[in-house]
């Protein structure tokens, strides 16, 4: 389905947000959900733009993105975006966009529809939110999807650590931030050792163990989204630096935070001129598999 130009674009996002449909009738969150995310990110207006204007965002800056919307029905609620018109509008923005998908790992049916996802409509990742989806990774809910990734040789990312999505409400609306533990990810990482996993997001308040998980297993990466780059922990800085130097990965969690904000910042931490292009392009081609 890609139709990148590798040579051209100067960065890959992995880490993007579909938060409306084509038709306006799905958000990606309850609205209490969405409205306690928005404080705690401090958006304004455009907090939701449409698939088509987040892909010209991209395109504008001459990078590519990773799109999803998440799946999390089971404990919400609350109907997703259909992963069919995110795929699809990453089909017709091939040139900036690369989709992936989300199945509630709850459903009776979502190792099926995910294998249909990747072999029918092309999805080439799927994103997991432990916290809003409620499952540990390790529990075995969703081996069933990891099985259908790892046989098809599809990235799994996980949402680790602290989350905006229901922070400042009555019992943080009833999420658990302990399902998004990294260590979790360690077990998932050890039974399916071919299957690719990204760690999304400094994993406060378990950045170390991220870095542990990360150095020890091969099929682990992190990605840097969902944080300002001024607020990275040091340790995160050092390790992007030498020992994950080539599994540290570029992401925003937009349209929460935007590139030109990250890179602005990303610009002034003290990364190795080296190392810049790896995380901001070449590790996401290795992980995604873009070349070949």
């Amino acid at each position: 389905m890609t139709g990148l130009d590798l040579d051209a674009i100067v960065a890959i996002d992995v880490h993007t947000h579909a938060e409306v449909s084509d038709d306006g009738r799905h958000h990606s969150l309850p609205p209490a959900l969405m409205e306690a995310s928005a404080k705690y990110f401090k958006t304004g207006d455009g907090r939701a733009p449409s698939l088509d204007a987040l892909a010209e965002h991209y395109r504008e800056r001459s990078m590519a993105a990773v799109v999803f919307t998440v799946d999390s029905e089971h404990q919400t609620g609350h109907p997703p975006i259909p992963n069919e018109e995110v795929i699809s509008a990453a089909r017709r923005n091939a040139d900036v966009l690369i989709p992936f998908a989300s199945v509630d790992p709850h459903r009776p049916d979502a190792a099926g529809r995910a294998r249909r996802l990747i072999t029918e409509h092309g999805a080439q990742g799927f994103k997991f939110h432990p916290t809003l989806q409620g499952f540990a990774p390790n529990d075995g809910t969703a081996y069933p999807v990891l099985e259908v990734l790892s046989e098809l040789a599809v990235p799994a990312l996980f949402h680790s650590g602290q989350t905006g999505i229901g922070a400042g409400t009555p019992g943080g609306s009833g999420l658990r931030l302990r399902y998004s533990q990294p260590m979790l990810l360690d077990d998932v990482a050890a039974e399916f050792p071919d299957l690719t996993i990204v760690i999304a997001h400094p994993s406060f308040p378990w950045q170390d163990e991220a870095l542990s998980v990360a150095v020890h297993k091969a099929n682990v990466y992190i990605d840097l989204s969902g944080w300002a780059p001024r607020y990275f922990p040091p340790q995160l800085v050092q390790y992007a630096n030498t020992l994950l130097r080539h599994k540290v990965l570029f992401g925003t969690d937009y349209p929460l935070i935007g590139p030109d904000r990250w890179l602005a910042e990303f610009a002034d931490l003290p990364i190795r001129d080296e190392v810049r292009p790896l995380i901001l392009k070449q590790n996401a081609i290795e992980m995604l598999r873009l070349r070949g």
